[in-house]
């Protein structure tokens, strides 16, 4: 969490508060609290879509509660009323009908203006995992070390698959809305993020990589990636936050599985 920006809109929640606001100061209020929360209270982007889907929720909710009895119909619309029907708003009235279409017409028209600029310094798109990471207070040899069940896949096959479908169950539980159906970057929310999630099935993608690289960038998503790999801003999240280091590992499996290609070697690295 945006910590600063959580205790901001307490702050200003808090003042309403002292200030005994209006039912139509209050619904304003919870509106844009609750907006400026989702679009910038959390240290992770949340896509445009997921905030357009809550904030159509809130204003449903919001507009329920306001017409919920005819005394909050009537203090939800007095001022209104009073904004409409009093003289000496009339002024004010006469800017608000001038204002409203024309800032609406000014953000189309910045929206339809930005220019479309090259990052601004050089990234690189496979940024050198580091020697090791720290998993569950476990450490991990990404370099020495291998996926702990792909020497399942010769030995011992009913338990690789077992693990494979794991690995199925995780990645349509928790990555399918970014990452897809067919794991081709096109989730759900595919649109709404900068970059893009990643399509697994293309041959430059994870056929490059070892399987302790994608590990890697699945435990510690986008927070994880170091300066060179900016500037991604990318919503990936820290899995290790809410996955066990299995179940990374078996996802990762079942990426390789499901598109056919497989994980770059340990030997194909040293010889370069």
């Amino acid at each position: 969490m945006n910590i600063p920006i959580v205790l901001a809109v307490a702050a200003a929640f808090g003042l309403l508060r002292l200030r005994r606001a209006n039912l139509l100061i209050w619904a304003v209020a919870w509106w844009a609290g609750i907006y400026v929360l989702l679009r910038f209270g959390f240290t992770a982007p949340i896509p445009s879509s997921v905030v357009s889907l809550y904030m159509g929720i809130v204003s449903i909710a919001i507009l329920a509660y306001v017409s919920s009895s005819q005394e909050r119909r009537e203090e939800a619309s007095r001022p209104l009323v009073r904004f409409m029907t009093e003289k000496r708003y009339t002024a004010l009235l006469g800017a608000t009908v001038v204002a409203l279409p024309a800032l609406a017409a000014a953000n189309v028209y910045v929206q339809m203006s930005v220019p479309i600029e090259p990052p601004l310094f050089p990234r690189t798109v496979h940024p050198a995992s580091p020697t090791e990471v720290t998993v569950h207070e476990k450490r991990i040899d990404l370099d020495a070390g291998d996926s702990p069940f792909r020497h399942l896949e010769s030995s011992n096959p009913e338990e690789f698959r077992r693990h494979v479908e794991n690995g199925r169950q995780v990645y349509y539980r928790n990555c399918v809305f970014c990452h897809g159906d067919d794991l081709s970057g096109n989730g759900m929310f595919a649109h709404a993020l900068d970059p893009i999630p990643t399509n697994f099935t293309d041959q430059g993608t994870i056929p490059n990589l070892r399987e302790t690289f994608l590990f890697w960038r699945v435990s510690k998503g986008g927070p994880g990636l170091p300066e060179e790999g900016g500037p991604w801003d990318t919503a990936m999240p820290a899995w290790e936050k809410f996955l066990k280091e299995e179940e990374m590992w078996e996802a990762i499996l079942f990426l390789y599985d499901f598109t056919g290609h497989r994980p770059r070697a340990r030997e194909e690295v040293a010889r370069e």
